[in-house]
């Protein structure tokens, strides 16, 4: 008897019965193999040639054993009765479709499918992100810590109107420069290109340039192009952008960390609007910190999330002010002691031990022009506690010594003068002390000095008067040429004293006390005085207390 294999249910079927087992949805019983084989001998003695032919069919048609597999061949419609009738051995059979037809996914077939290649990759970069790039805000409003893109801001104004005007945005690290030129990004339909001044040149720039002002005259879309850390270009290199800018080819958003005064070319700081963003206080640093560990912290089945047991409300002041105002350094800092936290016994004090903090000091930018402006006032108002603060702190930042040094030679002239002749000498001998001795010693010498000049007696008298005098000579042409006198002028040659050179002029130490009646200006600036009998000013501090009582020495 010849049999095939079933393409559906992969059992051997008599070759004459295939149909109607196909057509049974393969659930109609089959025959046991004697008693077709009875059967077929009883009726005749011989196969006909009808069955002879469907033989040499079935072994050309049908799937050696050896290669035989699991029911996984392209199905055959079952009939209407067979799609309610299980298999009584696999059970029911999951729908299969051929590669030619097409397939509706079912929300069924949604859970059930795994992944894709492209899904797997986001999930993992997503993983690989660290926490400050993972809570970076997606819209204004969770922008936190800046007026200009809050509620009524002006910078928030401009972008709901569409009307979004080539910038430079301004701010200490972490304060939110690149997460504002994305939301503006996510808010306009303008294209975005985003490239830093660290990684790009002038060619890749043309480019882009190139293509803005493609997409704009095609599609009539413009390009907002983000520059972050535009002053790290040259001022030659910032050429590149004034035409687009111009033009209106491209919108400029740029961010610096530097004054743009002195690090953007006045030309492109004249086609941009310049806004700066404030430095986060504690109260928005907490608020950021708390939102990225709710966010981030695993949820009880009623999805409160469970944060661990170092992280209260302590800790995350600690982390907040340890950032001092940059966002992107609390949220690391967040995700170390989130870390740190899931080994067993460890307490916040073992999180803060492995915390490193270093002090934020540029010794070429603005924070080394601020700090020695911050410490020459101190110095000049008598506060020795702030003149220390600040001198740690420019000592702690890495600043030149000798530099500090040459600004208190400079106080001990400008701000005690004439009150007390030997600072300056003091200061004098601080420098060539810091010269000799060098760090870390010779910040006893600078302290000394420091506190010295603090603590002195101040006058003003000597600085003030050539003020004066500096500001006669540059404003008026005709005296600061005026004529010297002439018993004022040297005669060392015979034809000086033919010319009278010298004439009159009277030698003090011949007269007593050195007093003579004797002229010393050009005779347009007779009687006028430049120097001061006060050391001081005149003027009265209104928030001052008549009655105030000196401070005694409160310690730090």
């Amino acid at each position: 008897m010849s049999l095939v294999s079933c393409p559906v249910c992969a059992k051997e079927i008599p070759i004459h019965s295939i149909n109607k087992h196909l057509d049974s949805g393969c659930t109609e019983a089959i025959p046991p193999a004697t008693d077709v084989a009875t059967s077929s001998s009883s009726s005749c003695s011989a196969p006909p040639p009808e069955a002879n032919h469907q033989k040499k069919l079935a072994s050309i048609f049908s799937t050696p054993s050896s290669k035989r597999q699991a029911p996984t061949a392209p199905p055959v419609s079952p009939s209407p009765a067979a799609k309610q009738t299980a298999h009584p051995t696999t059970g029911p059979q999951k729908r299969q479709f051929n590669h030619d037809s097409k397939h509706i996914p079912s929300p069924t077939d949604e859970t059930i499918a795994p992944p894709t290649k492209r899904q797997k990759a986001t999930v993992t970069l997503r993983d690989a992100m660290p926490l400050a790039e993972k809570m970076r805000p997606q819209s204004l409003d969770e922008v936190c810590g800046q007026d200009l893109v809050g509620k009524g801001g002006v910078l928030r104004g401009l972008i709901e109107e569409g009307r979004v005007p080539s910038m430079i945005l301004w701010g200490s690290a972490g304060c939110g420069k690149t997460t504002i030129a994305r939301v503006i990004a996510n808010a306009s339909s303008s294209r975005f290109v985003e490239i830093s001044a660290t990684a790009s040149g002038v060619q890749e720039c043309k480019k882009i340039f190139a293509e803005a002002k493609s997409e704009l005259l095609l599609t009539g879309r413009k390009t907002i192009l983000f520059c972050d850390e535009i002053h790290r270009f040259t001022k030659s290199q910032q050429d590149v952008f004034l035409g687009p800018v111009e033009k209106g080819e491209i919108t400029l958003i740029g961010a610096t960390t530097e004054n743009p005064s002195f690090k953007v070319q006045s030309a492109l700081l004249s086609r941009c609007r310049t806004f700066t963003l404030t430095k986060l206080s504690q109260v928005n640093m907490e608020r950021i910190v708390r939102r990225a560990l709710t966010a981030e912290s695993p949820k009880d089945p009623k999805g409160v999330p469970i944060t661990p047991p170092p992280l209260d409300k302590e800790m995350i002041a600690y982390l907040a002010r340890f950032a001092d105002g940059d966002a992107r350094t609390a949220l690391n800092l967040l995700e170390l002691a989130m870390n740190l936290s899931t080994h067993a016994g460890v307490t916040k004090d073992d999180i803060k031990k492995s915390l490193t903090w270093t002090l934020v000091y540029d010794r070429s930018g603005d924070m080394h022009y601020d700090t020695i402006s911050a410490f020459h006032k101190s110095v000049r108002g008598s506060d020795a506690d702030a003149a220390l603060f600040w001198l740690a702190r420019m000592l702690n930042g890495g600043e030149d010594p000798l530099f500090i040094a040459r600004r208190m030679v400079v106080i001990a002239s400008e701000d005690i003068g004439l009150a007390d002749n030997s600072m300056l000498s003091l200061a004098t001998a601080a420098f060539t002390a810091v010269q000799q001795v060098g760090l870390p010693e010779a910040r006893i010498n600078l302290a000394h000095c420091a506190v010295a000049l603090a603590l002195a007696k101040k006058s003003t008298r000597a600085y003030r008067g050539l003020g004066k005098a500096m500001d006669v000579v540059g404003k008026d042409p005709v005296v600061a040429g005026a004529a010297v006198p002439v018993h004022l002028r040297n005669a060392p040659t015979k034809l000086m004293k033919e010319l009278n050179y010298g004439v009159g002029y009277k030698y003090n130490p011949d007269y007593r006390d050195g007093k003579v009646k004797q002229d010393y200006l050009p005779e347009d600036l007779k009687g006028m005085k430049f120097l001061e009998n006060i050391d001081l000013g005149r003027r009265v501090d209104p928030d001052l207390d008549d009655d105030e009582e000196e401070d005694d020495y409160r310690p730090l």
